[in-house]
């Protein structure tokens, strides 16, 4: 996921240090007019949105990706002194696997940390830039120095890692765990790439929760990896309205969620199904190796779903904003949700083989229709009054 969207890192560092934060809602009663009870509403939406999805959801991800680094650095040590085992490289890959579900499942809002601070194409490029990475090897065979930050977005995060700990069987139907042959160069390119990943992970937890609500590990790796958020993203999207946050209404908050929504949705059907689809670029397969595509695309909805309706029943969500001013169309776009989910579940794996076939093509319509609905209706929703 490559999108950007308009806030800058400058200006929220700004904002951030120069003001405190209050509560959307007033702290004095005044007189309730439908705009007042609208924005208190949404703003218990966007509170809940931030620490019941948002918040747990890379928090998940930041506590698989330092267990994965700690596996990979055993593997390496393990094949250091004759013992590694493909055991030991199926545990590393369950917790790739385990931290990039809850990626896929953060992709309705990469505004924000993922974008300010490209986390995003940091850790979530593709195609892996395998010439690159067979000069990289090269260089270390050598005994040449190298340094991850030096690295393209094409050898760096998920992508790198999956390459490392799977490989395909000779048909492409199936998905292995790595064979224990490694070479002591890609040894150190698995740990570097696995620690760099656990870093940009933590470091997007700490700056949607604030550096001192994360754990004294966390705070460690951050510290030890040079990594310092200019601002409290949740906090700042939480007290919109309010003077220091980038966001001069609730509505206005509630607007980058929607559009995060309608971003994730389109690129779901229009590039990551659709370059392969539409023939424009058969290679450009999400998590190829791991035979992960289905996976991945199901979890980009399942974003979205968390994003509208809440990730747990109960939570204050869009939908019960929506549901007030328009029952039908909350209906609408609750059974999109579930016809994207479900039309996108059905495509076999591997996806690289049947990214042209008929189940494709109807996934693509099934998710464009989600992103009309999200883009046209639910956006212009936001502007009519609560019934």
């Amino acid at each position: 996921m490559k999108k950007i969207f308009k806030t800058t890192l400058a200006m929220l560092g700004c904002m951030a240090l120069m003001t405190g934060f209050t509560a959307c809602q007033p702290d004095e009663p005044e007189n309730v007019t439908p705009e007042n009870a609208k924005e208190e509403l949404l703003q218990r939406v966007i509170a809940d949105y931030v620490d019941k999805t948002i918040v747990p959801t890379y928090k998940g991800m930041a506590d698989n990706a330092i267990l994965l680094a700690d596996a990979c650095v055993a593997i390496q040590e393990a094949h250091g002194n004759g013992t590694l085992t493909q055991t030991m490289i199926a545990e590393a890959g369950n917790y790739w696997k385990l931290s990039r579900d809850y990626w896929e499942k953060s992709e309705a809002f990469l505004y924000g940390a993922a974008a300010d601070y490209n986390i995003d194409p940091h850790i979530d490029s593709w195609p892996l830039d395998k010439n690159m990475m067979d000069y990289l090897l090269e260089q270390l065979r050598k005994g040449n120095s190298w340094d991850v930050s030096n690295l393209g977005f094409g050898l760096l995060g998920f992508h790198s890692v999956e390459y490392m700990l799977y490989e395909l069987s000779a048909d492409g139907n199936s998905s292995l765990v790595h064979s224990t042959d490694y070479t002591a160069e890609e040894m150190t390119y698995l740990v570097g790439v696995a620690e760099d990943l656990r870093d940009q992970c933590v470091f997007l937890e700490a700056s949607w929760a604030g550096v001192d609500q994360v754990t004294a590990q966390k705070q460690a790796i951050l510290e030890a990896a040079e990594l310092a958020p200019a601002m409290n993203y949740g906090a700042n999207m939480k007290k919109a309205g309010q003077a220091g946050s980038t966001y001069v209404t609730c509505k206005e908050a509630a607007e980058d969620l929607v559009q995060g929504c309608v971003t994730i949705a389109d690129e779901v059907a229009n590039t990551k199904m659709g370059m392969p689809n539409s023939g424009e670029d058969r290679n450009y397969i999400e998590s190829p190796y791991a035979l992960n595509s289905i996976v991945d695309f199901v979890g980009n909805i399942v974003s979205i779903e968390n994003a509208y309706a809440g990730s747990h029943e109960g939570d204050a969500s869009l939908s019960d904003y929506i549901k007030r001013v328009d029952a039908d169309l909350d209906a609408r776009v609750r059974a999109q949700i579930e016809a994207a989910k479900a039309a996108i579940g059905i495509i076999p794996e591997p996806f690289f083989k049947t990214a042209q076939g008929a189940d494709t093509d109807n996934a693509i319509d099934v998710v464009n229709a989600l992103v009309e609905i999200l883009e046209d209706d639910v956006m212009n929703a936001l502007s009519k009054e609560m019934k």
